[in-house]
């Protein structure tokens, strides 16, 4: 049954469908990969949550020189089908990978007004989660283990860690464009909480909290360029979404908003960061127009053993999912870093 929303009909109607050419591409050991399949060996299947809920994740296979342990956490509105490409990656590297949704997105059902939009009522419901995941996925699992989180799923890493939920079994962060901040950076983030909180307050906190695309059923103009400038990976998520049309999802609600904004106080609480005794490195742009630079240079600052690596205009928001270039160096970034810090 497809969902409301953004259908197969409507997205092959998109000028980066028709324009998706070739999915299979060269990754840093040179062979092909086809982002638009579960790779061969990777089992999908559902964690239950203490509470019940199901919630979707895939392994990988042990590598056949396994160095240790890596857990995958997406953004907002993601789904780990976009990520295949660099967790392959990892998984070349040696890494016995994982990736899992967040309760209430991609395949992992929905608790807004309707199926598109992103709802949860408090952050410390996925750190929750996620403390409770890597609990179970930690046990008995070949040391180290390290944490990798994108956007939303990179601010919910490293509160998770905050919170004392993953120290000390976890032995690395790993952050891509944490989500430290919202734009627009200049207002004072009690400003944008208190008014995050009275819209959620003026009706049901589940509604959206803003307008997804003037067309119905349609991704908005200009989606792209916040995100990425490779037009054939960009084209890979809208393939998925195709496919699986559980993936699909819009906007974020009134109360998400007010609930990261919540969420990202918390975490700029005095000592809050600097209590953090992890190796962190931090991939990021300049050029993001999703989540605040300044407040994730800000926050690099504050971590006792944080490393940052920068990006200028020619990096969107998903930096793994960019151009060859750039994909290229973070991921050599991110690969020397661990090894650093965690030797083979």
């Amino acid at each position: 049954m497809r969902r409301s929303g953004a259908s197969g009909d409507d997205l092959l109607k998109s000028n980066h469908w028709r324009e998706a050419g070739v999915s299979q591409v060269t990754n840093l050991t040179t062979k092909l990969f086809d982002r638009r399949a579960i790779p061969p060996g990777a089992i999908e299947s559902r964690w239950t949550a203490p509470d019940g809920h199901l919630i979707r994740r895939i392994d990988w296979s042990e590598p056949s020189k396994a160095r240790g342990s890596l857990l995958f956490m997406p953004g907002r509105g993601d789904a780990y089908e976009k990520y295949l490409e660099v967790l392959d990656h990892w998984h070349g590297q040696g890494w016995r990978v994982t990736a899992a949704d967040w309760r209430g997105q991609a395949g992992s059902g929905r608790f807004g007004l309707d199926e598109v939009t992103g709802h949860i009522s408090e952050f410390t419901e996925w750190t929750a989660d996620l403390s409770a995941f890597w609990r179970e996925w930690a046990e008995g699992r070949k040391a180290p283990l390290v944490l990798v989180g994108h956007s939303m799923g990179g601010h919910l890493a490293l509160r998770a860690v905050a919170e004392r939920g993953l120290v000390p079994a976890a032995a690395a962060l790993i952050l891509s464009a944490p989500m430290l901040d919202v734009p627009p950076e200049v207002l004072p983030l009690a400003l944008k909480h208190a008014f995050a909180r009275f819209m959620a307050s003026l009706g049901d906190a589940r509604r959206p909290a803003w307008k997804w695309s003037e067309k119905p059923g349609e991704l908005p103009e200009g989606r792209q360029a916040l995100l990425t400038h490779h037009d054939e990976r960009y084209a890979d998520e809208l393939w998925w979404r195709h496919e699986r049309p559980e993936l699909v999802m819009a906007t974020g609600s009134w109360g998400w908003v007010a609930g990261a904004l919540a969420s990202i106080r918390w975490l700029n609480r005095p000592g809050a960061l600097e209590a953090i005794d992890l190796p962190v490195y931090i991939v990021a742009t300049r050029a993001d127009r999703l989540v605040g630079s300044r407040a994730i240079h800000q926050a690099a600052k504050r971590l006792p053993r944080a490393r940052t690596l920068w990006f200028g205009p020619e990096a969107g928001h998903e930096i793994l999912r960019e151009s060859d270039a750039v994909r290229q160096r973070a991921l050599a970034g991110i690969d020397a870093f661990l090894e650093e810090v965690l030797p083979t």
